[in-house]
C-alpha cells in the first residue's frame, strides 16, 4: 500500500513538473516574442522621432532659446488650451452630453458661471505669461549648463520612462508639502483661498491661483525634475504637456472614461483639508486621506473602463430622512 501511494505521488509530481515545465516554456516563448515585437515597434518609432527631431534641430540650429521656448512654453501651452477649450465648451453649453454626463459634483457648474470663467481664464493667462514664462529664463541657463538639453540625439524611450518616474516623484513631494504650507491659516487667507473659490473646479482652474502659489506649488514642482536630471528639451516638452493635461484632468469636474481619475483632487476642493498630493502616496503616509477613504468618492477613484458614469454605478448613499 505504501509503495502504491509513493508511486501515485511520484506520478503526480512528474505530471506537475511536466505541466509546469511546458507552461514555463510556452510563457518564455511568448514573452520573448512579445519583447521582440515591442522592441521592433520602439526601434521604428524611435527612428521616426529621431529623424523628425533632426529636421527641426537643423531648421533652428544655433537658436537654442527659440528651441527652448517652443518646446517648454508653446507646445505645453497649446496642449493645455486645446484640452481645456473642449472642456470649456461642455462647461458653458452643457454639450456634448458625452462629456457632461460624467460630471462628478452633480448640479454644480451646470452651466458654469461665465463671469467666474472669464476671471479664471484671465488669471490663468496672466500666470502663464507673467510667471511661468519668466521662470523659463533661469531654467534655460541651467539646462545649457548641463549641456544635454539641445543634443542632436534624442533620449531613448526607456530613459524617458526613468526620467518620467523621477519627475513624478519630485512633483509629488514638492507639491504635497508646498500645498499643505499654503493651507496654513495665514497663507490660506491671503494666498490659497483664491484657488479654492471653486469648490467644484473646472479644468482651467488648475492654474487659477495667486502668483506666489503659482510659483511654489504649480511651477517649481514641475520644473525641478528636468533641471535636476539635465533633461533633453523633447523630454521637457513632453513632461510639461503631460503635467498640464493631468492637472487639468484632476480639476476638470468630469470622471471621463479611460482617463486618470479626478475624484481625489475634486474631493480636496469639496472638503479643503483632505487629499493634498498628486498621487496620494504622501496623503496615505500622513493620514490626510482618511475621510476620503470612507466615502463613495474613494470607491469611484479608479480609471473608468466602461461608458457608464460612476455616479450611476456607484451612487451616493441616500440621505436619511429625520
Amino acid at each position: 500500500v505504501v509503495c502504491s501511494q509513493e508511486g501515485k505521488l511520484w506520478d503526480a509530481m512528474k505530471i506537475t513538473a511536466c505541466v509546469l515545465g511546458t507552461g514555463l516554456l510556452i510563457f518564455t516563448a511568448l514573452v520573448n516574442s512579445v519583447s521582440w515585437y515591442v522592441q521592433n515597434i520602439w526601434d521604428t518609432s524611435g527612428h521616426f522621432w529621431q529623424t523628425t527631431w533632426l529636421k527641426f534641430y537643423y531648421r533652428y540650429e544655433g537658436k537654442e532659446w527659440t528651441i527652448f521656448l517652443l518646446g517648454a512654453a508653446l507646445v505645453p501651452s497649446l496642449a493645455f488650451w486645446c484640452f481645456n477649450g473642449i472642456l470649456m465648451v461642455a462647461d458653458v453649453t452643457g454639450k456634448p452630453t458625452f462629456i457632461t454626463r460624467y460630471r462628478i459634483q452633480l448640479g454644480k457648474n451646470d452651466p458654469v458661471d461665465t463671469k467666474k470663467l472669464r476671471q479664471a481664464i484671465y488669471t490663468a493667462l496672466c500666470n502663464q505669461f507673467f510667471i511661468s514664462l519668466p521662470m523659463l529664463v533661469p531654467m534655460f541657463y541651467i539646462m545649457k549648463w548641463w549641456g544635454n538639453t539641445f543634443s542632436k540625439e534624442l533620449p531613448t524611450f526607456h530613459w524617458f520612462l526613468v526620467e518620467l518616474s523621477v519627475f513624478t516623484l519630485i512633483e509629488e513631494i514638492l507639491f504635497y508639502y508646498t500645498h499643505r504650507l499654503v493651507h496654513l491659516p495665514l497663507l490660506y487667507k491671503h494666498i490659497h483661498k483664491k484657488h479654492h473659490e471653486w469648490t467644484a473646479p473646472i479644468g482651467v482652474v488648475s492654474i487659477y491661483a495667486h502668483p506666489l502659489e503659482h510659483i511654489l506649488s504649480n511651477t517649481l514642482p514641475v520644473m525641478t525634475g528636468p533641471m535636476m536630471m539635465g533633461s533633453h528639451i523633447v523630454s521637457i516638452s513632453a513632461w510639461f504637456s503631460i503635467a498640464l493635461i493631468t492637472t487639468s484632468i484632476s480639476h476638470c469636474g468630469y470622471h471621463l472614461p479611460f482617463l486618470p481619475s479626478p475624484e481625489f483632487h475634486d474631493f480636496h476642493h469639496l472638503k479643503f483639508n483632505q487629499c493634498y498630493g498628486v498621487l496620494g502616496v504622501l496623503d496615505y503616509l500622513h493620514g490626510t486621506d482618511r475621510v476620503f477613504r470612507q466615502t463613495k468618492a474613494y470607491d469611484r477613484h479608479r480609471v473608468l473602463l466602461s461608458f457608464t458614469p460612476l455616479s450611476e454605478s456607484i451612487p451616493e448613499a441616500p440621505k436619511r430622512v429625520e
